[in-house]
């Protein structure tokens, strides 16, 4: 009787670059929506108490309007950056905040609210976008690439949505209470 000759199991296929790049900004937009540890926006500001989006809690810093706005400006300034090379971005740091702890008015919250997930939904379609070399140099920039100012974004909004939160928190506002 003939002895069958043990078989290697076939090798693992390696991830092409386009198949890593794919997987990239999947994950980059999984990362920028609030996926994993991150708060979802929406989470974060939906149901926020109107009366309560100027107020100052004890020992924080800044107010639900203040947060949300200085998160409105600031990602606004990093997707203008990256796709427009005659963009002037706002003082630091005063441009990055409001000049009100509370917002005019009700549609002003709503206005800011929806300018956010516009511009969220700009730099998602960036990231997703073929066209875009997520690695290159932005020509106008000293260095930085859309890869960079995604990660950025994503730290710097993952940052202050959970101010939002812990703010909502100490108002016994959060709905996960």
């Amino acid at each position: 009787m003939k002895k069958k000759k043990k078989t290697k199991p076939a090798p693992k296929k390696r991830n092409t670059s386009a198949n890593s790049d794919k997987v990239l900004r999947e994950h980059l937009v999984y990362l920028l929506k609030g996926g994993g540890a991150h708060v979802h926006f929406m989470d974060a500001v939906e149901g926020f108490p109107e009366a309560k989006r100027g107020a100052f809690i004890a020992e924080l810093p800044h107010t639900g309007w203040q947060l949300l706005e200085h998160c409105r400006i600031a990602q606004w300034d990093i997707l203008e950056f990256s796709r427009n090379p005659k963009h002037v971005s706002p003082g630091f740091p005063e441009g990055y905040w409001p000049k009100t702890p509370g917002p005019p008015d009700a549609a002003a919250w709503d206005k800011s609210v929806e300018a956010f997930q516009r511009d969220l939904d700009e730099i998602v379609g960036l990231v997703k976008s073929l066209k875009t070399d997520l690695c290159a140099k932005i020509t106008h920039g000293d260095g930085q690439t859309i890869l960079r100012e995604a990660l950025l974004l994503a730290d710097h909004n993952a940052y202050h949505l959970g101010q939002l939160v812990d703010l909502r928190r100490a108002m016994g506002a959060w709905p996960q209470q």
